[in-house]
């Protein structure tokens, strides 16, 4: 599963680096360690353009009576969202992008867990696939929510976690937000490994905690010659 990310560039490297038309908020700070229920900017597609607006992780079902549901949806796996109906019925029209620069998984043992931090071996962003919605409560109050779509590991990092986030390459971009000219099945043929091997390394238990969020969360803890880059 993917339950920690980063985002610590600026607002004007990512408009240029995604192609971005419209950014809905200034407010964005380097967040090195982002959590569920967090505000996050996410990229979908209107009328052929790239649209960022800021959502809260984890998906909040249009049949959920409470909003805590969304705690647990904050992943979901591209083998079965045809199955779910928490999902299948976003994945024609409110397909997203999750924006970030790197994530984090643990690699579990019979009495430890290790955070790895895994990102781009050249520094650039992390497009991850995923889904929306727009809930509304029993108040009238509005909530825009996403998950963010996993699937099978590369084969570098299949040692850390056994998932990992479907990360798109600039190509698949425009074919899986653009909901209302590129057919789901079209979509999501999309939702594999990314192809590129990713870089990784170890870090600290300090991103253990959400209240930690720090270029710390993701300085390495190895020597420099053991770095995971292939």
């Amino acid at each position: 599963m993917c339950g920690r990310k980063t985002l610590t560039r600026d607002i004007q490297s990512i408009i240029e680096e995604l192609a971005i038309d419209m950014w809905n908020s200034n407010d964005l700070y380097p967040n090195y360690n982002i959590t569920p229920s967090q505000m996050a900017p996410i990229l979908i597609g209107e009328n052929n353009s790239r649209i960022v607006k800021l959502m809260q992780w984890g998906l909040i079902p249009q049949w959920a009576n409470e909003e805590s549901i969304g705690a647990k949806m904050f992943n979901a796996r591209a083998e079965t969202i045809l199955e779910k109906p928490s999902f299948q019925n976003l994945v024609q029209q409110n397909r997203c992008i999750i924006i970030a620069d790197g994530y984090y998984e643990w690699k579990r043992s019979s009495n430890s867990s290790q955070p790895y931090y895994i990102y781009h071996p050249e520094y650039k962003l992390l497009p991850m696939a995923g889904l929306w919605n727009t809930w509304k409560s029993s108040t009238n109050q509005i909530i825009d929510s996403y998950t963010v779509i996993t699937t099978i590991p590369q084969k570098n990092i299949d040692h850390i976690h056994q998932r990992m986030p479907v990360i798109l390459n600039p190509i698949s971009i425009d074919e899986w937000i653009h909901c209302d000219t590129v057919h789901s099945s079209q979509a999501m043929m999309n939702l594999v490994p990314y192809s590129r091997p990713l870089s990784f390394h170890s870090v600290s238990t300090l991103v253990n905690s959400p209240k930690n969020n720090s270029p710390d969360c993701i300085r390495s803890t190895e020597n420099t010659s053991t770095l995971g880059l292939f």
